[in-house]
């Protein structure tokens, strides 16, 4: 069956598009069909985000059977099937909407022809070719009119391209100049009728492709099968642009429908997700959805891990879902590595101010993180509300893997993360909404090492104007300006009993000088030690609290002594908020753009 519509409904295969059905034809039938899939695709949404978010989350929290277990696969077996009908409604909505808006133009071109016949007085013949009368001549006599008045013949144009027109008796054409008017009109008609006929046919084939056939011992209609739903997602999956820079997909998100959208967020949200360049709002909705699928898998296992890593995501989900303000967006999620997370607290498309923090040392997908860098990210919008009432949005960033225990020592972590980060930055390039937002790279322990890879690369990191590092063991460069927002731009936070920001270099290492990592009474001592050291290098590089570093030292609290209660609490105090004079108030200000209003220590 073909798509084009007339007064006497579709047109059955081998029906000839002609002109006259091409300027009668009602384009809204077709509009008004796009809708009603449309809403059926916005149906199957809508069923499957219940089944998903409430029917299969009650059973997965609430039962352990074998029989929930077998529930819980035909659920999603049922969700899969939904998925599916809101993929293809929308595909089918998208098909329509493009027939009609590709007919709407050429019947405006066809319709526009005609009116340029019928002021000039030709006669549009069904087959599309244009007459044109005789015109009074200014010449040669080739016949005569009703008055005596000499005429030139009038002919006949064809849209093939031939001429046939009246001939002097001498056999040459007369100079009509109806001629070359009439064969414009008649070849805009074959143009027009041509675009039609092109497009009927290629949504033709389109549509016929969605097509799903009935399932043999199926009475009630179209069931999906695993086949037909893989095919389904490998053809969305097929189309997005490969290994393209976040600004691309942005250009490539933005050309789809509606409805296409709506398809890749169903049956692709892992992808969506986790795709930088894709607006926030919409990870933020494809990554609830992954968020409880991933809840839902690790649920069914018993291991370490996954018991460490689901007690992360339920704390994640509870922010999520309590709301609040600045509203929290799930920018990513996975399973990979040491898991992933990436949240911001307010839109970082909208906001004119946009800070992105990288944990270090020890952060993996875990309660912890939830709780305190998620804390921390939000903590910063909130000063920044607070203190300045500027526009924000603050991202906790787990896009990368940690390390753990002794892989602090190396960079290779920093350098792969660095590489990630980069990629994530332009993203919030390419989606914020201002022409020229102000975006702050904000790097904690071996964070700061990160962010230091990152800043690294060709042209450094993607829009930042401003760094932050706190609690730094070094960064890879020797000099503030290295880091490519030049030296004013870069802020350090080191508190005096942070010994992570003296740790010594490797040369000092070498010479027997790392007992500072044992603890107890004998850590105490080195740690006290390690307070009065006068070189400025460090482990990953020049200390950048250091005069000879060249940045901006902000005030931060001493902090309690090292090793007190067998933590380092002052490395974990730099995002505390307090009445202007914390270090986490001094983060906020520089992340608005506030730099002047800093309290400057004095370097190292």
């Amino acid at each position: 069956m073909t798509a084009v519509l007339d007064e006497r409904g579709p047109l059955a295969a081998g029906d000839t598009l002609t002109w006259g059905r091409l300027r009668d034809l009602r384009c809204g039938e077709l509009e008004d069909a796009a809708d009603g899939w449309a809403r059926a695709s916005h149906r199957a949404d809508a069923a499957r985000d219940r089944l998903d978010k409430h029917v299969l989350v009650g059973i997965t929290e609430s039962q352990e059977s074998e029989a929930a277990r077998a529930a819980v696969r035909r659920l999603r077996t049922l969700s899969r099937d939904f998925a599916y009908v809101c993929v293809e409604s929308g595909l089918v909505r998208t098909a329509l909407r493009g027939l009609a808006t590709d007919l709407k133009g050429a019947q405006r071109a066809l319709r526009d022809a005609l009116d340029a016949a019928e002021t000039l007085r030709f006669t549009v013949h069904p087959d599309g070719s244009v007459s044109y009368p005789p015109a009074p001549s200014s010449g040669e006599t080739l016949m005569g009119g009703d008055d005596g008045s000499e005429l030139m013949a009038g002919g006949r144009a064809a849209g093939s391209g031939l001429l046939q027109s009246a001939t002097t008796a001498h056999g040459l054409r007369a100079p009509n100049p109806g001629a070359a008017r009439a064969q414009e009109i008649a070849d805009e008609i074959v143009r027009a009728v041509g675009e039609a006929r092109a497009a009927d046919a290629r949504y033709t084939a389109e549509l016929k492709g969605l097509m799903a056939g009935r399932a043999a011992g199926d009475a009630d209609g179209v069931v999906v099968s695993g086949a037909m739903w893989r095919d389904a997602v490998a053809d969305l999956r097929q189309a997005v642009p490969a290994d393209a820079e976040p600004a691309a997909y942005k250009t490539w998100w933005d050309g789809l429908s509606p409805e296409l959208r709506d398809a890749y967020v169903a049956s692709c949200p892992e992808l969506v997700g986790n795709l930088d360049g894709i607006p926030a709002a919409v990870r933020d909705r494809a990554n609830r959805t992954n968020l409880t699928a991933l809840i839902g898998e690790l649920r069914h296992h018993d291991d370490e891990t996954s018991r460490t890593r689901l007690a992360g995501l339920l704390r994640i989900k509870e922010q999520l879902d309590a709301g609040g303000h600045p509203r929290p967006f799930l920018l990513g999620i996975g399973n990979e590595g040491n898991g992933r997370a990436i949240v911001s607290f307010g839109n970082p498309d909208t906001a004119r101010n946009v800070s992105a923090y990288v944990p270090g040392l020890g952060t993996s997908l875990d309660a912890d993180f939830a709780n305190g860098d998620l804390k921390r990210a939000r903590d910063v919008a909130l000063g920044v509300s607070k203190l300045t009432g500027a526009s924000v949005a603050s991202v906790a960033w787990l896009g990368y893997d940690a390390p753990q225990g002794a892989g602090v020592m190396g960079t290779g972590a920093a350098e792969a993360g660095g590489v990630a980060y980069n990629r994530f930055m332009s993203g919030l390039v390419a989606t914020n909404e201002h022409e020229d937002p102000h975006l702050t790279a904000i790097g904690h322990s071996y964070g700061s090492r990160t962010v230091g890879a990152a800043a690294q690369h060709p042209g450094g990191i993607p829009g930042a104007d401003d760094i932050v590092l706190v609690g730094s063991p070094g960064v890879g460069v020797d000099r503030a300006e290295d880091l490519g927002v030049g030296k004013d731009h870069v802020f350090v936070g080191a508190a005096k009993n942070d010994f992570v920001t003296k740790l010594p270099s490797p040369r000092e290492v070498e010479a027997g000088s790392a007992g500072f990592l044992v603890g107890g009474e004998k850590g105490a001592r080195i740690a006290g030690a390690l307070a009065d050291r006068r070189d400025d290098e460090l482990w990953f590089g020049r200390d950048p609290a250091s005069r000879a570093f060249g940045a901006r030292r902000f005030v931060v609290p001493d902090g309690p002594p090292a090793f007190s209660n067998g933590v380092v609490p002052a490395h974990s105090a730099y995002f505390d908020r307090g009445n202007g004079v914390s270090s986490g108030d001094s983060i906020a200000l520089i992340v608005a753009g506030k730099p002047d209003q800093l309290k400057i220590a004095e370097p190292r």
